[in-house]
């Protein structure tokens, strides 16, 4: 934060400093302005939405240039002004400048020389602009991938610790209201996915167009898929805290599970939710001796908890056969976990990275397509140079 407030207060005193020198403006304050709205937190914000600054205010100044010719200043052409204006800023798709489109064709209608203004206020905001893309260059913004993966890390921690508490309650007798408890507690689980969602996406900008960072694309769609893994682990996690409620409900007074049945619950829960966290880091770590390392461990946690699983499976079947009254509840609960288990798998992961980088890819071609097909025509164009040249592409 500090630094950002710095780097702002840095790009707003450069541009006016410049205006000053360029603008015909004695206080050419629209310079300052711009670079503040524009010096974003990454730098592909920062670049965005500079470049819809601009646009927003060449636009306004164009309005207000065409009523200034028609109609001049009245209170009905101010109004027919900010209806115009506001449908050309929805019009040239300014996003949330659209209301600057409003103000800068009102400041600029406003006054008796038009052009002289209008000319002025253009070269405020191309200043503004320049300086604050500028200023990202010169320095770089924060790359925002480490808060994100505490974001990451801290929803698994809390995945863990909601696992472990149901994997107590599920070894003991267990009032159905404490089992809805925690029901209500795996729902609230969405708003944390909301705010790790969001830092995220911070995340992402932040590697986008800059030049601190090589390959972002992979950062990006590791993360992003890490986070999709997670949130299917909470929906799980949710349905499974409802077979919880309703078995703790049919049961009564009795022990939730039968007391083999039980221990081997919490056991396998609490596997399971070192597993998570193990997914997280793994998600979260760069280097590649960690990754390794972190992989291991989620492997071995894994491998562990299928063979609990399949422990847990066999001593449902033998219950299930003396009393085969809440079979479909406890049926539901062997089908959830191993859910959980299947989604942390890191086959299962390494298909979803490919999957994604592969409709990534497609995405940025469907966006590009002029330039993918100059690239394959280039493409072309050297293969048929080598081949009458008789240059390999090994010998180059």
């Amino acid at each position: 934060m500090v630094v950002q407030t710095l780097r702002s207060a840095a790009a707003a005193t450069v541009a006016y400093v410049i205006a000053l020198r360029l603008s015909p403006e004695p206080a050419p304050l629209t310079a300052p302005l711009t670079a503040l709205l524009v010096v974003q937190v990454t730098f592909y914000a920062t670049l965005t939405n500079g470049i819809r600054r601009v646009n927003s205010v060449v636009a306004g100044v164009l309005v207000a240039i065409a009523f200034s010719l028609l109609v001049g200043l009245t209170w009905w052409s101010l109004a027919l002004l900010i209806l115009a204006s506001l449908t050309v800023g929805h019009l040239v798709r300014v996003d949330e400048y659209v209301a600057e489109v409003a103000i800068s064709a009102m400041l600029v209608l406003g006054v008796t020389t038009v052009g002289f203004t209008a000319w002025a206020r253009i070269v405020e905001t191309l200043i503004g602009a320049v300086v604050g893309m500028a200023c990202n260059l010169l320095l770089p913004p924060p790359v925002w991938v480490g808060e994100a993966g505490q974001s990451i890390e801290g929803l698994a921690r809390r995945v863990r610790q909601l696992m472990l508490r149901m994997g107590e309650e599920a070894a003991g007798r267990t009032p159905w209201e404490r089992a809805a408890e925690r029901l209500h507690e795996a729902r609230r689980l969405d708003h944390d996915i909301v705010q790790v969602d969001a830092a995220l996406r911070q995340a992402e900008d932040s590697l986008r167009l800059n030049p601190r960072v090589k390959e972002g694309l992979l950062h990006r769609v590791v993360l992003r898929t890490g986070l999709d893994t997670l949130e299917i682990c909470t929906v799980v996690l949710r349905v499974l805290a409802r077979s919880f409620t309703d078995l703790a409900k049919a049961r009564g007074s009795e022990e939730m599970f039968p007391p083999r049945v039980g221990a081997t619950v919490e056991q396998l829960l609490s596997e399971i939710a070192d597993a998570v966290v193990s997914f997280a880091v793994l998600v979260t770590t760069h280097l590649s001796e960690n990754a390794e390392s972190a992989e291991g461990r989620l492997t071995a946690e894994l491998s562990t908890a299928a063979a609990t699983r399949d422990r847990l499976a066999e001593l449902l079947r033998e219950e299930i056969r003396e009393d085969s009254t809440h079979w479909h509840l406890m049926g539901a609960v062997l089908t959830e976990v191993n859910r959980i288990i299947d989604e942390l798998d890191t086959e299962h992961r390494a298909r979803r990275l490919l999957e994604e980088l592969d409709r990534v890819s497609r995405e940025h071609r469907a966006r590009l397509p002029k330039m993918n097909r100059l690239r394959e025509r280039l493409g072309v164009q050297e293969e048929l140079w080598r081949n009458r040249t008789g240059v390999s592409g090994r010998s180059r």
